[in-house]
């Protein structure tokens, strides 16, 4: 190996946000995926933990091919191919509702990403080409428990919601959101309307709603570490792969 990244802890660490052994997990469930290959055929140029390295400092930094290439003495035509042979590989795995359902909580929020392909990406809030991002999190481990496909960035939230199938994850869960979730099922904040005022009680409902659903933001927060995340240049479903990748990483660090 040429290049100057290595798989040691010292290099993990610091480009990739995990612990040795929480990448040695990682690994391990990429090799479980099938991430090694069918058998047979040339060698990979890049073993396994190496690619599986290359594609997490990839969502990491979201350095190009071209600055990623020497840092692992390849070409960047090999560090495209590593990224798109691997990056499904890393995904988080949906969870299904726990057997103690009635008694979690969840929370649902999206969360706006910026895109370069137009085929994704739609003029949002944001005044940038965005993607809306649906991801719900466990509200006492803060665990990713779901994401959805990205859908363009003008779309409610709602309207995402219902569309991403991610209801099916949440049967017999409390699932917790926000405004603009009404009429999904999701426990939202009392609304103030001219005519008539919040009742009491209803203000300190509110602010409840608001300390526990701030825990999705620290989340997003978090997860957008992985500069990817902050301007994603991959197309088609690039985005996808790269999100469901994060999540899993996210929940590496926090389950240690």
């Amino acid at each position: 190996m040429g290049g100057v990244l290595r798989v040691e802890p010292l290099w993990v660490e610091t480009f990739t946000g995990l612990r040795m052994r929480q990448f040695e997990g990682l690994v391990r469930v990429v090799r479980e995926r099938g991430g090694n290959g069918p058998g047979g055929g040339l060698p990979w140029c890049l073993p396994l933990a190496y690619g599986v390295l290359l594609v997490a400092v990839y969502y990491r930094t979201n350095l190009t091919m071209r600055q990623l290439a020497p840092l692992f003495g390849v070409s960047p035509a090999t560090v495209c191919r590593v990224i798109q042979r691997l990056r499904g590989l890393l995904a988080l795995q949906p969870a299904s509702p726990p057997v103690d359902a009635a008694d979690r909580l969840w929370i649902v929020d999206g969360t706006l990403i910026p895109v370069r392909d137009r085929a994704v990406g739609a003029s949002s809030r944001n005044y940038r080409f965005s993607a809306n991002v649906q991801v719900i999190i466990d509200a006492d481990t803060k665990l990713v428990m779901a994401t959805a496909r990205p859908a363009p960035g003008n779309r409610a939230d709602a309207r995402v919601w219902r569309n991403s199938g991610l209801a099916r994850h949440c049967e017999g869960v409390t699932v917790l959101g926000d405004g603009a979730y009404i009429n999904t099922g999701a426990i939202v904040p009392h609304r103030k309307r001219p005519d008539r005022p919040l009742l009491p009680g209803e203000e300190e409902d509110n602010a409840e709603h608001r300390r526990v659903r701030a825990r999705v933001e620290h989340a997003f927060a978090r997860m957008k570490n992985y500069k990817i995340l902050r301007d994603c240049r991959q197309r088609g479903d690039g985005l996808h792969h790269a999100v469901q990748a994060v999540a899993h990483m996210h929940n590496l660090t926090l389950a240690a």
